[in-house]
């Protein structure tokens, strides 16, 4: 099937995903839109297992998965917020199964979970209600009402009713967080952690304590894993990637600096991931 008509960046080789399973991207409600990037919704009816594979983006991610085939529990579908993942984040899809996601914009998690810094779940896999606040009606609502309906239209439609309730009050921290991790992914010229914190008009350590709060890892993994993805996207697109131009236009020092990044993140060398 074709992608989903949006940018997917950092799923790595995403057209043999899409060969193999539904993978949509939907708006959420336009009063979320400043703290949700997109949802995900994935569908799956595999003959035998396959295993997907993403390079993270700085982002958290609240989770409704289902797998069919599974255990009594994973038949009854799970929530769970996934903190920001430091390596490559590897799934193994098999049988039949559903996953419905929402993708918080860098740095727009912390408000509806106030209580503590997002990088106490970073690298980690909690339940949703142990990391968000409920609303004042009553518990969060079920992973099956998220995952019941069978049309997609339904499914975003209960994803916003799981989040229209938690809307959290302004917090200018979050906002200032929010701007400035879209400023290090956008921005071609910010490729050091002081040239961001002069943007944010404010020290570096002053800088590393907010990514801490409200991204959940360093400014300096931000800014290179942007480099990382842009390299992907070459990687996957150009028929004969110049690294070591791109490496200069990164950043990078030297290429190899390129090389040793991109190898420590995707597993494989840059030039054997191409060629693959």
């Amino acid at each position: 099937m074709a992608g989903p008509g949006r940018e997917t960046r950092g799923i790595v080789d995403a057209p043999d995903l899409f060969t193999r399973v539904r993978f949509r991207l939907r708006d959420p409600a336009p009063e979320l839109r400043p703290h949700v990037e997109h949802y995900w919704l994935i569908d799956w009816d595999l003959p035998e297992p396959y295993t997907s594979q993403v390079v993270p983006h700085p982002c958290v991610h609240l989770v409704f998965q289902r797998t069919e085939t599974g255990s009594e529990s994973e038949r009854a579908g799970s929530a769970e917020v996934y903190g920001v993942v430091e390596g490559l984040f590897t799934q193994r899809l098999e049988g039949r199964g559903r996953v419905c996601g929402v993708k918080f914009r860098a740095g727009a998690f912390r408000p509806f979970a106030p209580h503590r810094p997002v990088s106490a779940w970073t690298g980690r896999r909690v339940p949703a209600e142990e990391a968000m606040v409920a609303p004042e009606s009553g518990p969060l609502p079920s992973a099956r009402d998220v995952l019941d309906p069978s049309g997609e239209d339904a499914r975003v439609a209960a994803l916003d009713a799981f989040l229209l309730p938690l809307l959290p009050p302004p917090d200018p921290q979050a906002e200032l967080a929010r701007a400035l991790a879209e400023r290090a992914r956008t921005d071609r010229s910010l490729l050091r952690v002081d040239a961001l914190a002069r943007a944010g008009d404010m020290s570096v350590r002053t800088l590393q304590r907010l990514f801490s709060g409200y991204v959940g890892v360093g400014p300096k993994w931000v800014i290179l894993r942007h480099r990382i993805h842009e390299a992907l996207q070459r990687a996957e697109t150009d028929t004969e990637p110049d690294w070591a131009r791109l490496a200069g236009d990164l950043g990078y020092s030297d290429q190899a600096h390129l090389v040793r990044d991109f190898t420590a993140t995707v597993g494989v060398p840059p030039t054997a991931f191409a060629s693959r």
